[in-house]
């Protein structure tokens, strides 16, 4: 499926029981985890989701940022 030009693939489990690596999930577990480093984002206190969207914005553009400025 293609929304807003991005592809999205909905993967599922093999087996019933056990471990298997999921294809790609570890980027979008990694990215929750650094979300949930900013308190506003840990839980959902905003009630539209325009606004709740420009946080989650701005704290993505911080940790771009401070990747960007650390020294090598």
């Amino acid at each position: 499926m293609t929304v807003f030009g991005v592809r999205t693939e909905v993967t599922h489990r093999g087996t019933p029981h056990g471990f298997e690596v999921q294809p790609m999930r570890w980027i979008v577990e990694r990215t929750f985890g650094w979300l949930n480093r900013f308190r506003r984002l840990s839980k959902d206190y905003e009630q539209r989701p325009d606004v709740s969207e420009g946080f989650i914005y701005l704290s993505m553009s911080h940790l771009m940022l401070r990747r960007l400025t650390r020294p090598i």
